[in-house]
Order: structure tokens, then sequence, then C-alpha cells
């Protein structure tokens, strides 16, 4: 028996990759999942790595460029296609492939239009080698218009510098587990620091194939998401609470830094990675782990010296590493809900003249600013300029706010927020 097209242009190197491609775009877009929990069930069947690299940074490219794809397709075509056509889908794919990723314009046709079975594929072959001869990209991405309308509102001096800073895939921060050898592991590593214990390299490759990995000399964290804990200072022995902790990136700079950290989260899958992590970098004697609902759990008797909050949050933060979360519907309520309770239980938890952080990485001020505004019982600590890296400062409130815009000169930075205060 004769194979079927499908199967046998199934054989076409390259092409499992887009199908893996088009099933992660379609799994954030249509169903709604964050791309990194689409991710590992779509690409396991994917037997390179490079193959399961490269499907997972055409869904990155297409998410990111999304309304820049579709303006070109949709100026390319005399009749629209639905918003959720396959032909559409596919072609975003193709876009990402040939507009950003810089792949022959021959290969992504031979390995795209194998996706439309039964499809228009003269159809996308005809607006694809249209779009190329047009004026291609503009230089910033056009931010989804949900996305635009909200942080044009909240942010209308930093919109267009936000919009800016996801213009590429950022590099890759990494939080050495000693300050003391920053210098060393930035020349080991080719990279720059932009703070004690930090150092910044271009992305290439497999994080375990880099050098200090296996040594435990260092994790991967956004420089951004390494303010929070570092607002706390040395631990001198004293004991952290350190709230919603995995997959353990503060706990082990809280660990590193001299802090008897208590590390609980309620996910016992997303527990088990951060056990992994401590253990590599050698810090289990330092950290106890707790599997438990924040919002249930009673902290002992003995009450801690401070308490770390990064709150679940919409993650919006993130989107020049996580572009899908432009694209998701949030629901802002319940989030904002849930923080305010875990502020409420934080504050039960700390000894009088301990200290709360908390943090969000999100560009949202419901989940950052008005919370912070909420809270009154304790006594603001402002943030110092001390307390930042060079090119950041701290809001007139004394808060610490970043967005993707900031720090442009070298890579960019996350969407964060942070606020302390002194029970």
């Amino acid at each position: 028996m004769a194979r079927s097209s499908q199967a046998a242009e199934e054989d076409i190197p390259g092409v499992p990759a887009r199908r893996a491609a088009l099933r992660l775009l379609d799994a954030v877009l249509r169903r709604g999942d964050p791309l990194d929990q689409a991710a590992p069930p779509v690409l396991r069947a994917i037997e390179r790595g490079d193959d399961r690299a490269l499907a997972l940074a055409i869904a990155q490219e297409a998410l990111r460029w999304l309304p820049d794809f579709d303006r070109l397709i949709d100026g390319a075509t005399r009749q629209i296609l639905p918003e959720d056509a396959k032909a559409r889908s596919v072609l975003r794919l193709m876009l990402a492939q040939a507009l950003r990723l810089g792949l022959p314009p021959h290969a992504v046709i031979a390995t795209g239009l194998p996706l439309l079975v039964g499809g228009p594929r003269r159809l996308a072959h005809g607006v694809f080698s249209a779009v190329l001869r047009g004026d291609g990209l503009p230089a910033t991405p056009t931010l989804p218009a949900a996305t635009l309308e909200r942080w044009t509102s909240a942010w209308p001096a930093r919109v267009d510098a936000i919009a800016a800073g996801l213009a590429v895939p950022p590099p890759l921060d990494l939080s050495l587990r000693d300050p003391a050898r920053t210098a060393e592991w930035a020349t080991r590593l080719g990279g720059i620091s932009l703070a004690p214990g930090h150092v910044r390299l271009a992305r290439a490759g497999a994080i375990e194939a880099i050098e200090g990995f296996a040594e435990g000399a260092w994790w991967v964290q956004d420089l951004a998401a390494t303010i929070p804990a570092s607002l706390l200072g040395p631990g001198e022995g004293r004991r952290v609470l350190d709230l919603c902790a995995a997959p353990g990136g503060k706990t082990m700079q809280l660990a590193a830094a001299g802090w008897q950290v208590t590390a609980l989260d309620k996910s016992a899958r997303r527990l088990e990675r951060l056990r992994e992590n401590v253990a590599r970098v050698g810090l289990e004697a330092e950290v106890e782990i707790v599997a438990a609902d924040a919002m249930q759990w009673r902290p002992p008797a003995e009450l801690f010296d401070a308490v770390l909050i990064d709150a679940p949050c919409s993650a919006t933060g993130t989107c020049r590493r996580h572009p899908d979360v432009l694209h998701r519907r949030i629901d802002q309520t319940g989030l904002e809900d849930l923080q305010r309770g875990l502020l409420e239980r934080a504050s039960g938890a700390i000894r009088a003249g301990g200290r709360l952080v908390y943090a969000v990485c999100s560009l949202e001020p419901g989940e950052g600013e008005a919370q912070a505004e909420w809270v009154k019982a304790l006594g603001r600590v402002a943030v110092t300029p001390d307390q930042l890296p060079a090119g950041l400062t701290p809001t007139a409130e004394g808060w610490f706010r970043s967005d993707p815009g900031m720090l442009a000169e070298h890579g960019g930075i996350d969407g964060f927020f942070a606020a302390m205060w002194e029970k």
C-alpha cells in the first residue's frame, strides 16, 4: 500500500519541528496555555535537541511579532483569512523563520507548505512570496491591541520603550552562588556583570553545557528577579520564609546570602524542581522545603525575621522571554485577590522588627503599585539607589519598578515590581 502524502512529507527534514511549532502556536492562541507548559509534551517526540530548540524559537518569534505578521499577511491577500485559519498560522510561522530567524526562503517553503495538507498551499506560497518582496517588519514589535491599551494607560511615557525591549530575545542572566567570584566568572564565561553576583551572557546552546553548571556555581535568573531577595541583605543566620518559592531562584539567592530559608509552595512538581536546583548548588543545609498552600498553612510559633512573597501574577513583565503572555487571557481580579490574601498571611508570620518584601514579575499596576498602596499595617521601608544595579533607580514612593525598556544598552531587563515594609 502506498504511503499517504502526509506520511511521506513527515520524512522531509525539518517538517516535524515546524509541525511542533504549529501545535505550540495553537496551544497558546486557541487554548490559552502558557508556552512553557505546552512545550514539553509537544517537543518530546522530536529526537534532536537542536530541532526542539528551533521549534520553540519559531513559535516564540511568531508570538513576539504576531500583530505585525498579521498585518503583512492581510496586506498580501485579496480576501482576509479568518483569525483561526490554519493557513494564517502557517504563514505566521513561515514569516517568523524568514524575517526573524534568517532561514532561506526555499527551506521555509519546503518545510512550511507540507503543514497545509489538503489546504491552500498555492495561496500560502503566493502570500509568503509577496510579503518577502515588501517592506518587511518595523524596528519595534506592535503590541497586541488589549496589551497596548492597558500599558498606554499605565505607562504612557514608557510604552514605546517597553515595546522596543521586546524586539529580540533576551540575553542569559546567571546568579552566582559566590558573589565574591563575580569578576572571575564573568571572565571565564566571556560575559559582563551588571551587579555583584551577576553575569550576563549572549544566549548560546544548552544551559547544562555552560561551564560551572555541573559544579553548581550559578543558576539562571533574570537580573530584575534577583532584586527582591537582595533587598533583604545578608542573612547572618536569620530565618526567612520564601512564599511561592518554586522553582527556587530566590530561595537559592537567600540561602547563598546566609539566610536559613523555609521555602513554601503548594506545587509538589515545582518543589521537586526546587529540590533539584538547591541540591545542584550545594545549599540543602540552608533550606527547609514545605509543600503547602500558603493561604492554609500556619506559621510556626517562632516567627520569621523576614518574609519574601514572589506572588503568583500575570507574569507580563517576562514578555521579552515569554512572548506568549502578551496573548493570554488573564484573570486579573482573581490574581489581585490572591495577592492581597498572601500579603495578609505573610504579615502574620513576621516577628516585630522583621521585614516583608512583596514582588511580582508583572507590568500591571494593579498587581504591583496598587497592592503596595493597600498595605497599611506595616511601616514602609524605602528601596535606596545603592540597593539597585547601576542604571536603575527607586520610584518616588521608594519602590522598585523595572520594565523591558530599561538597561537597553546592556540587553534589557524583565519587568518587575518590589516593595518592602517593617513590622
